[in-house]
């Protein structure tokens, strides 16, 4: 499509990654094909696509990493690889034919709320303009690297990048490598580049918690039993699902609980660090739970090798080739990979999004992101999230989340229709409400609990996670409750009427 094109789809939906995928799937099944999806790479997958550094791989069992809808009976592992997942989100836009819905190197630059024709107006960075009746976003909030800006880093002669954008032309073989942080992505390549490097210096914060992985190469009868036996698949996904459901009842305050997954990571550590010293950096001061729980069986022998110091001195500057910590020692680098995580705490940007009122989502969440159900947001009508804010979670697999949403989603979607209205806006006060009564019950949780973590924004809330049962958030958004919403009639009768 040329520069400047306009198109004028019904639905407009950004990112291609699990989100946006199922979407579009629910849209057509739903009899609704006017749609497109703004994908700002050349392929489909999101994260999935753009994370393909050394050992990438999901924490969430395989099983339930994948559609209700379309389970694989292909996954190789228990715990599914990068590129399995990607393969599989990209052979789900296929089959469902969501290719010719797909406009690839389509970034969104900004979206606007045109109120008094009831349209957004979606511009991509390439210059082309979408008007639609609805704008769905999926993008995820682990989609922004966060790369922070050390100083000096401009005398640095070697080369640096964040995990979310391994640049592999960069030799690391032989050479003094720099990690900056210890969080889910560095735990995983940081055992895939040590046996190559010539030193590698891992600059820690706070040590994360680690749990053993329980992972193993599925055979090839189970991976019979899988694509064969629908009820087979069907009984383990349920078992999976009940295994890690339970561990919500930890993060929610149980202390019995919490402290049973505690031992667990404790006697992993004990097992595989026998050195008091390194035991002793790498060992967390913090209540288990408070950050995010991590995974791994080879990340603490890793630790192990000779080549491989773990520094926990604050970084003070960079100084050519050398990073300074806080104590004033200088270790040497070549190259520099930060695993810093992503800018959870800021989904959006750089999109600008601007609602009704000229009111700009960067505005409405000045006090921090909030939603409701993470999906509507007041003063923007027909706008909704997939992965909004406080839906992220702690101990089960996301896409039971996604697909809760989307569906509800099309339920807004219909009613409008339904009601031959304008546009569906969700009440102000019915927002807060909602978000008063779930800040209520995050602070009873784990993750309210006194640690720095990128669960909270910069005041200490907590903006990401979803405070219960991922059975629960299904039960609450199965429906539409109407008298929620309001709903803007059509532009000819310029009136807004409350849902009775």
């Amino acid at each position: 499509m040329k520069n400047g094109k306009k198109k004028d789809p019904e639905v407009i939906i950004v990112g291609t990654g699990f989100a946006g995928l199922a979407m579009g799937i629910q849209l057509k099944k739903a009899g609704i094909s006017n749609f497109v999806i703004l994908e700002r790479a050349d392929s489909a997958g999101g994260t999935w696509r753009d994370n393909d550094y050394p050992g990438c791989a999901c924490d969430i069992p395989s099983m339930l990493y994948s559609f209700s809808f379309e389970p694989n009976g292909n996954w190789t592992r228990a715990y599914p690889t990068q590129p399995e997942i990607r393969d599989y989100l990209q052979n789900v836009a296929k089959k469902y034919k969501l290719e010719p819905h797909i406009r690839y190197d389509s970034e969104i630059a900004e979206a606007d709320y045109d109120e008094p024709n009831q349209r957004w107006h979606v511009r991509t960075t390439a210059g082309d303009t979408y008007t639609g009746r609805f704008l769905v976003s999926g993008m995820g909030g682990l989609s922004n690297p966060s790369t922070p800006v050390l100083p000096g880093i401009e005398s640095f002669p070697g080369k640096s990048f964040h995990s979310a954008t391994w640049d592999y032309s960069v030799p690391l073989d032989g050479k003094d490598v720099a990690v900056i942080g210890t969080g889910a992505s560095a735990i995983q390549f940081v055992p895939q580049i040590a046996p190559r490097v010539g030193k590698l210096s891992l600059f820690q914060r706070t040590p994360p918690w680690i749990a053993p992985k329980l992972d193993y190469q599925v055979s090839a009868l189970q991976q019979t039993l899988r694509r064969y036996m629908p009820g087979y698949s069907w009984a383990l996904r349920k078992l999976i699902y009940w295994l890690l459901e339970v561990r919500a009842i930890g993060f929610q305050g149980n202390r019995t609980m919490l402290a049973f997954m505690e031992s667990i990571s404790r006697g992993h550590l004990q097992r595989q660090i026998a050195d008091p010293i390194l035991r002793s950096k790498v060992m967390p001061e913090y209540q288990f739970g408070c950050k995010r729980v991590l995974i791994s069986n080879d990340y603490y022998p890793a630790l192990l090798r000779p080549n491989v110091d773990v520094v926990t001195s604050g970084v003070s500057h960079v100084d050519g080739e050398y990073i300074v910590t806080s104590d004033g020692v200088r270790h040497h680098a070549d190259v520099i990979v930060y695993g810093t995580g992503f800018r959870a705490q800021d989904p959006i940007s750089p999109v600008n999004i601007v609602g009704a009122n000229g009111v700009s989502i960067a505005d409405a969440w000045r006090d921090g992101m909030e939603a409701f159900y993470g999906i509507s947001i007041a003063g923007f009508p027909n706008f909704f999230m997939l992965v909004g804010p406080n839906t992220g979670l702690g101990h089960n697999s996301m896409v039971l989340m996604i697909e809760a949403q989307v569906r509800y989603v099309i339920n807004a979607i219909k009613y409008l229709r339904k009601q031959k209205g304008g546009a569906i806006d969700v009440k102000r006060d019915v927002q807060d409400a909602f978000n008063e009564q779930l800040q209520g019950r995050l602070g009873a949780t784990v993750w309210n609990g006194g640690c720095k973590s990128w669960y909270l924004d910069a005041s200490g809330k907590n903006t990401t996670l979803w405070p219960g049962f991922t059975f629960a958030y299904r039960r609450e958004t199965k429906k539409l409750e109407p008298d929620r919403y309001q709903v803007h009639e059509a532009p000819n009768k310029r009136k807004v009427t409350a849902i009775r």
